[in-house]
């Protein structure tokens, strides 16, 4: 199976003492970074905890044995050729700046975004990656903390968050609910405490996502369960923290999904267990841009709907009521945006 990188690794294979190396790879392991670049020496001596080792091997980087990107300086017009002849043989393209520039880099991204390799940069700060991320609007598909000093990558959770998907919510209009038979529907417990107004991204359709919202308030009838997202019936699509989608019945512990807090800040939190029971289901349908979209809920009054008066539970919500939605344009084919049109009713 071919090795997906996430988002964001860190460097840990340039100071010269041992000690040093390995102390990158415990602070890393501790900001939650579990994708580290190592020298072949230190993949089997450095066990602080199980993350997945990338070893440098000249110019090329390596997992168990077998080749998977390159890793390039880039400090003039050579480099750069040699960094566009790369494109399409290997999976991943690490660029290492001697001066930080983004004219560079976004000639790297304009030239790449259509290839099948993607390219990563190393970052020394957080406003380095917060810029690599935004280059061209766009961004690089990665970077690769390379710290000072260990105590240093602590500080990049904020500024990597950036390469979250886009989560701006538009309003959308209730145009009917209708009770359903019962169905099955999942609910999502994650590793994380997650805020009132907390939620997730899911729809019926992956280009209308409604926000609905964790079960973090209190209730009348039962007690909060500020870890839990009852996110609907098991054909729905869900917002996941690549940007992508999948099914809600595709989700299993030990995954990553994406949160919205109420600000508008993302989160990508730990799956820690998935409950997929026969409940009884209401159907929501809501009207943005001129088009319709729907979602399918629990049929209870503790699962509650984004919107511009807050967190509105299902049980109060009518025709004409104004939710939170997150549009798309063009069609998803296995997860990925496609450029084409679909019909989803």
């Amino acid at each position: 199976m071919r090795l997906i990188l996430p988002p964001v690794l860190v460097r840990a294979d340039l100071p010269s003492d041992y000690d040093d190396r390995r102390a990158i790879v415990a602070a890393a392991l501790a900001a939650g970074y579990t994708c580290i670049i190592l020298r072949p020496e230190d993949s089997a001596s450095i066990r602080l905890g199980r993350y997945t080792g990338i070893a440098v091997d000249g110019k090329y980087l390596t997992y168990s044995g077998e080749k998977i990107g390159a890793i390039l300086p880039l400090a003039g017009s050579a480099d750069m050729e040699e960094a566009y002849n790369i494109k399409d043989t290997v999976s991943y393209l690490v660029i290492t700046p001697s001066d930080w520039k983004v004219i560079p880099l976004e000639n790297l991204i304009s030239r790449f975004q259509h290839s099948t390799t993607k390219v990563y940069v190393c970052v020394k700060t957080p406003e380095d990656a917060k810029l690599a991320f935004a280059a061209m609007g766009v961004g690089t598909d990665g970077v690769v903390i390379t710290p000072e000093n260990p105590e240093d990558i602590s500080g990049f959770s904020q500024a990597c968050e950036t390469k979250l998907p886009c989560a701006a919510l538009e309003m959308a209009t209730v145009t009917k609910i209708t009770p359903l038979s019962l169905g099955d529907r999942v609910c999502i417990d994650t590793c994380s405490l997650l805020v009132p107004g907390e939620g997730m991204l899911i729809g019926s359709q992956s280009s209308g996502l409604f926000f609905v919202c964790s079960e973090s308030f209190k209730s009348e009838y039962v007690n909060s369960r500020p870890f839990r997202v009852n996110a609907g019936s098991v054909h729905s699509y869900l917002l996941c923290p690549d940007g992508t989608t999948c099914y809600l019945s595709e989700i299993a512990a030990g995954n990553q999904v994406l949160t919205r807090r109420p600000d508008g800040t993302l989160r990508s939190v730990s799956v820690g267990r998935v409950k997929i029971e026969m409940r009884p289901l209401l159907f929501i349908e809501a009207e943005a841009d001129g088009r319709t979209y729907s979602v399918v809920l629990q049929n209870a009054e503790t699962i509650r709907l984004g919107a511009p008066s807050g967190a509105v539970s299902i049980a109060d919500l009518s025709v004409g009521s104004e939710v939170y939605v997150r549009l798309e344009s063009g069609s998803r084919h296995f997860g990925h945006v496609m450029v084409g049109t679909i019909c989803e009713k």
